[in-house]
């Protein structure tokens, strides 16, 4: 694995986040009644999300182990495997559940939901990247 496209990786996956972070809103109420902030932090969540399925996937084949057959399950392989502790595994899979509804149910995205994981999850991406850095030995 390229150490560039590594980083690449984890750069976008910082900018994503990044990103959402300088548009969170005050409250839930806030971004429910705000359409444009609803399109700049879902996009920048569904980014982030497939960002971090790309860096799993990386880690796995680098592993190397059997590939995912899905998305939730290449953060299932890597906690099972204690390359990620099993309680970040299950988070990141939530999240590939959160992604799984934005993008073709739209409007059944709840916003009590979406602030909830803006304001208290946006850490277990920048905890996937610590840890991918350090797999493939990669300097940021």
């Amino acid at each position: 694995m390229k150490t560039a496209v590594v980083l690449a990786k984890i750069e976008s996956l910082s900018c994503s986040i990044h990103r959402i972070e300088s548009k969170r809103p005050a409250s839930a109420e806030a971004l429910s009644s705000d359409l444009d902030l609803q399109d700049i932090i879902v996009v920048n969540l569904e980014r982030a999300v497939q960002i971090s399925v790309d860096i799993a996937s990386m880690i796995i084949a680098k592993a190397p182990l059997q590939p995912p057959t899905s998305m939730a399950d290449a953060f299932q392989k890597l906690g099972e495997n204690g390359i990620i502790p099993r309680e970040l595994a299950t988070r990141l899979q939530k999240s590939v559940g959160f992604r799984n509804i934005a993008v073709p149910e739209y409007q059944r995205i709840s916003w009590d939901r979406v602030f909830a994981l803006i304001t208290a999850r946006l850490d277990d991406f920048r905890e996937l990247s610590r840890i991918a850095l350090e797999f493939f030995e990669v300097k940021p």
